[in-house]
Order: structure tokens, then sequence, then C-alpha cells
């Protein structure tokens, strides 16, 4: 399945999750998508954008490291389920907008914290997904100057 579908997925299901448990599920299937995108555009991706993309594999490995590992049934990562990018400025669109809503949700998640332990899960968490949205914006920063210094097709 291409980048873009399974990060609409993503979102949708973030988006439709209640309770903590299926919150940071969703947020762990997210973080490994990202890892997996950012392990794709590392490897097939354009060469400007190759260290960043390393650097977001990184970050969105220590989002799911933070996280328990959800039990998730056969066939339910996300992640593996990637088979193509597409293109890459709109899979980096998408994974910057789901990545903005995964901190959003556990800063909700963190607020409303009834132990110490899922607070500093959610922060350590938020902080994973802030620097992999970073990643992403820079990554989406080096296409845009890529773009800029093509000459015109005419």
């Amino acid at each position: 399945m291409d980048a873009v579908r399974l990060i609409v997925t993503s979102r949708r299901a973030l988006a439709g999750s209640e309770g903590a448990p299926e919150i940071l599920t969703e947020v762990w299937q997210a973080q490994a998508l990202a890892q997996a995108i950012g392990s794709r555009l590392a490897v097939f991706g354009p060469p400007e954008l190759r260290g960043e993309a390393l650097g977001l594999t990184e970050l969105a490995g220590r989002g799911c490291g933070v996280l328990e590992v959800p039990d998730l049934a056969e066939g339910d990562l996300r992640a593996a389920q990637l088979t193509e990018l597409g293109d890459a400025r709109q899979s980096l669109m998408h994974l910057g907008s789901l990545l903005g809503e995964v901190g959003i949700a556990l800063v909700g998640m963190a607020s409303a914290a009834d132990d110490e332990t899922t607070y500093w899960q959610c922060m350590e968490a938020i902080d994973a997904a802030d620097e992999s949205r970073d990643r992403v914006r820079e990554m989406l920063r080096r296409l845009a100057d890529r773009e800029e210094g093509l000459p015109e097709a005419g």
C-alpha cells in the first residue's frame, strides 16, 4: 500500500481512538509508519533527503521505544503494509500532519494522566513526535530548494 493511503488510515484511526490504550496504540502505529517511511526515503529517496530520512528513522524508532508495543493482530501493523512511497513531497506533507496530530493527542493524554509513569511516557513520546516532525519539515524544505533550482520546462 502506498504511504499516503497508510498515513490517511492512521490519521482516521487516531481521530477515532477512545481511551488511553487505543490512543497509545495509534501513536505507536504512527511512529512505526514514520520509521518505515524514513527508512524507505533513506534508501530510495532523493539523495538530498537521505541524511534527514535516517534521522527520522532513528527518532521515530525512539518514539516507538518509549511506548509499550501494542498487541496487534497479524496483519494490523500498518508500517509492514508499506509497499511504495509515491510522491515524496505528498508523503512527507501527510506524514507531517499525522505527527502533529500525534503530538496533540499525546498532550491531551498527558494532561489527563492519573499517574507519573503515563505522564512521562507521553512527554517522551511528544518529544519524539515533535523532533520527527521537524525532520519532515526539513526534508520538505530541501525538496522545495531542489525544485527552485530546476530549470524551467519550456
